[in-house]
């Protein structure tokens, strides 16, 4: 199985910290050696940094790890493969654009039967059944509104049915994100945390690294972070349910 990284924040901040934990299962303390990727938002835009090589191994993985980009909304994933080849166009996470905005998805399981997915505004570029899942979930978002809802949280809800729905054909573990929401959905291994004030240290489970987010942060500060499994062995971490999701909306928990 893949493994999946995201974050939700109320000021830009960098997760070099938890992305440092992620890297270190992509070949070395974990078997998903067949690549990796990270999204950032910044606004509007976006920017992404993804290799078909073990995160563990890439000098692409060590230069994200090294430069604190700085963002609000984060979608990372380290790969596994199950479904389509070891190539860049299979690495996630994937985006696509939606009534004006970038939209990142990246996605942990093995569906089965999803070949039967229609395809319509949007269309895979690789093999993947992750891919052409997200692209089955924003067709049917096109379909369904002409122009981005009012409510988006009643829309969210309207996914977590499209997810519902691909979890019948196999594991449908899934992050999603416009850079302002992030989605989480799991069928079987996600979990989150919260972090505020007050701040307190935090150690790696996979690298002996420890952070104290009290000198890193502000009293003001919120930052959501939502990985497969947790990241830091001495924090309380939220365990998520067979079909589950949760919206969390610059750091909190909207849905």
């Amino acid at each position: 199985m893949c493994e999946l990284l995201g974050m939700s924040a109320n000021v830009p901040t960098d997760i070099c910290f938890s992305f440092s934990g992620l890297v270190k299962r992509g070949g070395e303390t974990g078997p998903h050696k067949d690549g990796w990727g990270i999204t950032f938002y910044e606004g509007k835009g976006c920017r992404s940094f993804k290799d078909p090589k073990p995160s563990c191994d890439s000098r692409v993985a060590q230069l994200v790890k090294n430069y604190p980009i700085k963002s609000k909304s984060v979608i990372s994933h380290i790969r596994q493969a199950n479904r389509g080849g070891v190539s860049l166009e299979n690495t996630h996470p994937f985006i696509r654009e939606l009534w004006g905005k970038n939209w990142t998805y990246a996605h942990n399981g093995q569906l089965t039967g999803y070949d039967v997915l229609p395809m319509g505004y949007a269309n895979p570029v690789g093999q993947t059944d992750s891919e052409r899942a997200f692209c089955w979930i924003i067709d049917q978002l096109h379909q369904n509104y002409a122009d981005e809802p009012a409510d988006i949280l009643e829309m969210f809800k309207r996914v977590a049915g499209y997810a519902d729905s691909l979890r019948a054909m196999g594991v449908f573990n899934m992050l999603l994100s416009n850079g302002e929401y992030v989605m989480c959905y799991c069928t079987n291994n996600l979990h989150w945390i919260t972090r505020r004030a007050p701040f307190g240290k935090a150690q790696l489970i996979d690298e002996d690294m420890v952070v104290d987010f009290k000198k890193e942060t502000s009293d003001s500060d919120v930052v959501t972070v939502i990985a497969t499994r947790p990241l830091t062995k001495d924090e309380t971490w939220n365990k998520m349910q067979e079909g589950e999701f949760c919206v969390f909306h610059y750091g909190e928990r909207v849905l």
